[in-house]
């Protein structure tokens, strides 16, 4: 054991590797159950697009990090030289909670953003389609993102919080509160995307559900509703709010996507005429 300790954390890929190994049995024991019992649309685990949805959660562990180290390092860069320094003192001086709570809030702020305009500007969208292609809605659609897409609203969440100094790289609780709005976020994300009929009442108000986020999903213009990870009051103030009783009766998209995971990593970098397959992008 000690030997496989050490030769995990002599290898960082590697250690990813296996912890999202660990997650995905970890997600699939928990929620394959509960989509069993509790499904909103019944429908087979082991379906043909399951292969695909499992190669972009792995896909979704490694490559948006990559993506995402220059960026981060520039943002790290400008907060320290030019954001004035007494904001960075005076935060500095918070205790860990607060740290978090506002990293949360400011980073949720971010990421409505970066998700609205994923919808908005026409070449977001064409990363961004991958993610509401799918014709049904479970847990692993949470992960199932084209890697620049995943990256770009990442990024929105979290360059605030680095110029703000609430997370920034240069200490140990900078660091760390960046990493648990990271994790908190993205473990949410599998259970708003879960195919559960819950409804959790006066709670819908405070935190995004799979009741909220699913009529995000829906193949009609309300797709474009409901853009927060986990507060929907972004959405309430910002007009973009969509919360009936009902249940969306399907989901996905116009466009036609290629069949292949490589396929749909490179779609969007060809012009619409020139699409892999064939497949034609409709504007929105």
């Amino acid at each position: 054991m000690s030997d496989l300790l050490h030769e995990l954390r002599a290898h960082p890929l590697l250690a990813t590797g296996v912890r999202q190994c660990v997650w995905i049995v970890l997600l699939c024991v928990i929620f394959v159950p509960l989509e069993h019992l509790f499904a909103v649309h019944r429908q087979k685990f082991l379906r043909k697009p399951l292969l695909g949805d499992v190669c972009f959660y792995f896909i979704s562990s490694f490559v948006p990090h990559l993506i995402l180290t220059v960026p981060l390092s520039v943002a790290a860069y400008v907060a320290y030289h030019f954001v004035p320094w007494r904001i960075h003192a005076a935060v500095a001086g918070w205790p860990v909670w607060l740290s978090g709570l506002a990293a949360f809030v400011v980073a949720d702020l971010g990421f409505y953003w970066g998700h609205r305009w994923a919808h908005q500007i026409p070449f977001l969208w064409r990363f961004h389609s991958l993610h509401h292609a799918p014709k049904h809605v479970y847990f692993l659609i949470s992960a199932r993102a084209h890697p620049i897409d995943n990256a770009f609203i990442r990024l929105c969440g979290l360059v605030p919080i680095y110029l703000l100094g609430i997370g920034a790289p240069e200490s140990v609780k900078g660091s760390l509160v960046a990493t648990l709005v990271m994790l908190t976020t993205t473990i949410w994300g599998f259970f708003i995307h879960a195919n559960v009929r819950w409804r959790l009442g006066p709670f819908e108000w405070l935190l995004a559900t799979p009741g909220f986020h699913h009529w995000h999903h829906t193949h009609s213009e309300l797709r474009d509703r409901n853009f927060a990870s986990m507060l929907p009051v972004w959405d309430r103030i910002f007009g973009t709010h969509h919360l009936p009783a009902a249940w969306p009766a399907g989901y996905g998209i116009d466009e036609k996507l290629p069949a292949s995971v490589v396929g749909q990593l490179l779609h969007p970098l060809f012009p619409p005429d020139e699409m892999i397959g064939g497949a034609e992008a409709r504007p929105r």
